[in-house]
This record gives C-alpha cells, sequence and structure tokens, in this order.
C-alpha cells in the first residue's frame, strides 16, 4: 500500500512537470523546479513560488531565485496578500513567509560578501574605529587618520587605564581589530614606525597589514533606524520576548536585525546585561530580549549605544523585524497598541543630561536589585 502511495505520488510530479513544461516553455518549467531546490524550497513552496511569480508577471519567473528586484517583488505581492485576507496570524503563512525571507538576507549576504571584502589595510576608509591590541598591556581604542600606500595613520590609541598616556609606541608590535558595516571583522598584525601629529592630534604612522584575517562574518542584515522604544533588565531566568504593559527606560532604536538591535540610552552602562527592547512596527508591538555584547561610549554627551544580540525570536516578530530590514511593509494608518511608544526627534537626554543621570540611577538600582535576588536565591 505504502509503495502504491508513493508511486502515485511520483507520477502526479511527472505529470505536473510535464504539463506546465508545455504550458510555459519547454523545460522551463523543470529549471524553475530545479533551482527551487537548490535554494531549499519544498515543492509545495515550489509551485507556490510560480503562482506568485505569475501573480507579479515575471516574464521569467526562474528570475526570482538570481535577481534580488524580483524577489523583492514577489515578497512585497505576498505581504500585501497576506494583509489584504487578513491572514497575517496563519502559521502556514508566517512559516513561508520566513523562509522567503531567509532566501533574501542570504542573497544579500552572498552579494555583499563578494563586493566588500577587503584585501589588505589600504582599503581601509579614513574615520574607520579600531581596536589596538598591545600583548601584555591591554586593548585601546583609535581611528584612522590617514591612509597612504606606505603607511596607516591612525589617532593616539586610548583606553581607561592610566599607563596609556604614558606609553612609549615608536616601535611597539600591535594587533588591529576593526569591523566593517555591512561586511564582516578583520584582524591584522603591525608595527608602529613613529609618533606624530597629523591634522592637530597626537597619531601613530604603523606599517601596513598586506593580509588581513577576516572574521567575525555577519549572520544578518541590518538596517538603520530611528524609533523610541522602551527599555528593561530583565532577570536571566524570565521567558524571552514577553511583552510589557508598562512604560520602561526610554531609549532609542538606532538599528535593528532578526538577530539582534543596536539602542542609544543616556549615561553609561555595562556589557552583559540581560536587557528587552520594546518597540512598534507595522502596527504591531515587538519585544526583542537579548544580552548587552558591546558598548560605545560617548563621554562628552555622556551617552551609551548599546549594541545587544537577541535571543531567538518568534516567528511573527522575525517577520515583522525583516520586513522592516527589507522595506516589504505596506503603510497603514496608525492603530492602538498594547503600550504606546511616542515618537520623537528630541534626544534622549536632557542639555543639562538630568535624563541620563535618571537613567543610570534606574539602570543601576535595577541591576543591584536583580543581583541582590540573585543571591539570595543561591544562599537558598
Amino acid at each position: 500500500m505504502a509503495i502504491l502511495f508513493i508511486v502515485a505520488i511520483a507520477l502526479g510530479l511527472i505529470f505536473l512537470l510535464v504539463s506546465h513544461s508545455k504550458r510555459e516553455g519547454q523545460g522551463s518549467w523543470v529549471r524553475f523546479v530545479s533551482k527551487g531546490r537548490e535554494a531549499g524550497f519544498s515543492f509545495k513552496e515550489i509551485d507556490m513560488l510560480r503562482h506568485l511569480a505569475g501573480q507579479c508577471k515575471l516574464e521569467y519567473p526562474i528570475s526570482l531565485f538570481t535577481m534580488q528586484s524580483q524577489l523583492d517583488k514577489c515578497i512585497y505581492s505576498l505581504v500585501r496578500s497576506i494583509k489584504m485576507a487578513g491572514t497575517s496570524d496563519d502559521q502556514g503563512n508566517q512559516n513561508f513567509l520566513s523562509k522567503l525571507y531567509d532566501y533574501r538576507k542570504r542573497i544579500e549576504l552572498e552579494r555583499s560578501e563578494i563586493k566588500n571584502i577587503l584585501s589588505n589595510s589600504r582599503q581601509i576608509s579614513e574615520g574607520q574605529t579600531l581596536k589596538i591590541l598591545v600583548e601584555g598591556t591591554g586593548v585601546f581604542r583609535s581611528q584612522v587618520v590617514k591612509n597612504t600606500s606606505q603607511y596607516l595613520t591612525i589617532s593616539r590609541p586610548i583606553s581607561n587605564k592610566k599607563s596609556a598616556v604614558s606609553m612609549r609606541w615608536q616601535g611597539a608590535k600591535i594587533s588591529v581589530f576593526f569591523s566593517r558595516e555591512d561586511d564582516a571583522g578583520y584582524v591584522f598584525d603591525c608595527e608602529v614606525l613613529d609618533e606624530v601629529f597629523s591634522l592637530g592630534i597626537p597619531s601613530l604612522k604603523i606599517s601596513q597589514g598586506e593580509k588581513l584575517f577576516r572574521t567575525q562574518k555577519r549572520k544578518s542584515v541590518r538596517v538603520k533606524i530611528h524609533k523610541a522604544a522602551f527599555l528593561y533588565l530583565v532577570p536571566i531566568n524570565e521567558a524571552p520576548h514577553k511583552l510589557e504593559m508598562d512604560p520602561g527606560l526610554k531609549c532609542f532604536l538606532e538599528d535593528i536585525s532578526d538577530t539582534g538591535c543596536s539602542v542609544t540610552v543616556g549615561g553609561r552602562a555595562d556589557t552583559g546585561l540581560r536587557v528587552k527592547v520594546q518597540f512598534a512596527l507595522d502596527n504591531t508591538a515587538i519585544c526583542m530580549t537579548g544580552t548587552v555584547r558591546s558598548i560605545d561610549f560617548d563621554e562628552g554627551a555622556n551617552r551609551s549605544v548599546l549594541h545587544i544580540e537577541a535571543e531567538p525570536l518568534p516567528v511573527e516578530s522575525r517577520i515583522h523585524i525583516l520586513g522592516e530590514v527589507f522595506n516589504m511593509m505596506p503603510e497603514e494608518d496608525e492603530e492602538e497598541l498594547p503600550f504606546r511608544v511616542e515618537e520623537s526627534n528630541k534626544d534622549s537626554s536632557s542639555q543639562d543630561g538630568s535624563a541620563s543621570g535618571e537613567f543610570i540611577m534606574d539602570l543601576e538600582g535595577i541591576a543591584s536589585e536583580m543581583q541582590n535576588l540573585a543571591q539570595e536565591t543561591n544562599d537558598q
């Protein structure tokens, strides 16, 4: 009985292949199926993609697997159809859309990798932020001031340690780390050639890196955004992405992807904190829980940018975020949300720094309470 069932399915697929090939041109449907299977789609999903290509009137349906613009057209059409039909909550639609976004992300990352990869340090842009590692001393912050064929000029590295002020750099062997937006992280070893003044600031001349080691390859596509949001500190054992009804600490969402985000807050914060960022996208409340992996602190403005690695997102939240990333969300009127976030162009901290101070006090206070609670639990 099982064998007959398998044979019947096989005959049905052969019939579909033959009939579609006759209607759409010899071999065109076969190539479409082959390309779809290479992309990781099931036969049912491939048939849905064929209908989608027809709905979008693609002259060459197979182009949705190879051309970003054609795939975008199909995804946008699908998103719009789902919204008009009121089936956004359908699990099948969510899973199919999530899979399409995964493929779209793969195309973007592969294209970006081919286009942006660096082969040596002469290709580093002026203004690029650097991290300088001196073995046995520590990690310093710097920036590219000038880049010539013979050497790199970087601002004198700084750190929070007092020893950095008096350190002699000439002749030092250093490792240089940097991360490029929309690309990856890089590292190379070099030597400090001289201590100089460049463009009126204390600087170092360092040797060029003839070979860069590429690391921390991107796993997601980020998009810049400036949106008011709330930040919460959450216990380690709390379930992720639990929606809060009460306002949290005000912050601004600066970029977003399906694997994390960056937010600007007043004052200084610490890495390793488990936090929750809550905001609205496409008239939907989104809650992203994750861990603060790194911080860029602007001492002059008394502000921190928190770089947050998110915990795995629910499918519904993920497709809303990817819809924002790839600009696939049709415009709609505002709806009432279960919590309120007021959009503003004002800074997250006031001129006198009072908002920053409030943030520090609240953040440290909550963090202290969480540590005490964790200690009490361990003692018990």
